[in-house]
């Protein structure tokens, strides 16, 4: 019997999930590698291009003093130290940008363009994590139950009158509307004034942020060009931690609202029948208009 119903599960539930999942996998595969290779092929052109006319104009130099000083740029890019600028640029691990880091390792988002580079900070970070990615998880839990508390009166509005309803539902969407704006569309807009980005890249930074993806391609606080003011990296840590929860609050809630509009909908539906067939105030049926005939 056991393995019956396991076989049963397997072959009603998994394996159709197994295939979509799969098949979603592909289409991800194909489409990135459709839109991705050419692009990549012409940077890697265009930078061997680039290191032939920087051996001409400086013949003093050969290839393998070049792919040298390449190595050594790469691994001080991998180590978080930008190449660009000089040793005047800001440090990657003072409190603000520590701070950010923190926030990045318990939330699982790691962008990968800073780790820690001596044996200490790695041992640190591997039990830092593993005591952190909890104690966020939990707090992001017990926040979004916090939240979700407040609006406890949409669990018993079948008693309430369908007006109390219907204020109570477009109250709902507006405060997710309103809350997704502060969280999703301002703080975009901030990053791009501060950094020089467009609208559409610092909304790409904050949803592959919020959704703890993290590239790395774009990271708040990192161009050696600009100066940022002390607490820039750590306001940002903040926005991801609370972006972090009213994203879980929305999801919580976004299928509460859809169910609500719906129950509203088919009421109203129910209330429109009821009233085309609504008997006389007399009691008496009210009569059918009969068709008359050629």
């Amino acid at each position: 019997m056991p393995c019956a119903r396991l076989a049963s599960c397997w072959g009603g539930r998994v394996l159709p999930l197994l295939l979509a999942y799969v098949c979603y996998l592909l289409l991800g595969a194909t489409v990135f590698q459709l839109l991705e290779k050419q692009a990549e092929a012409q940077s890697r052109d265009q930078f061997q291009v680039e290191k032939l006319r920087f051996l001409e104009n400086y013949t003093c130099l050969d290839q393998r003093a070049l792919e040298q000083f390449v190595q050594v740029i790469m691994e001080a890019w991998v180590k978080g130290v930008n190449p660009k600028g000089n040793s005047t640029n800001p440090s990657n691990w003072d409190f603000g940008s520590s701070f950010f880091f923190a926030g990045t390792v318990v939330t699982t988002i790691g962008y990968g363009n800073l780790s820690p580079s001596t044996e200490a900070g790695q041992v640190f970070c591997v039990f830092y994590a593993l005591v952190g990615i909890p104690l966020n998880v939990v707090f992001l839990n017990h926040l979004g139950t916090g939240l979700r508390a407040h609006l406890a009166t949409l669990e018993r509005w079948e008693d309430q009158p369908r007006r109390s309803q219907l204020l109570q539902v477009l109250g709902l969407a507006l405060f997710l509307i309103l809350g997704t704006l502060v969280v999703l569309i301002f703080p975009p807009m901030a990053f791009s004034r501060v950094e020089g980005w467009s609208f559409g890249e610092g909304f790409y930074f904050a949803f592959i942020t919020l959704s703890t993806i993290g590239f790395g391609d774009y990271v708040v606080g990192t161009d050696p060009s600009k100066r940022y003011i002390s607490v820039y990296r750590s306001l940002a840590a903040v926005w991801i931690l609370l972006g972090l929860a009213w994203l879980a609050l929305v999801l919580s809630l976004g299928p509460l609202l859809l169910h609500r509009c719906s129950q509203l909908w088919l009421n109203g539906r129910g209330l429109n029948l009821k009233d085309r067939t609504a008997p006389d105030p007399q009691g008496l049926p009210r009569p059918q208009k009969m068709p008359i005939s050629a």
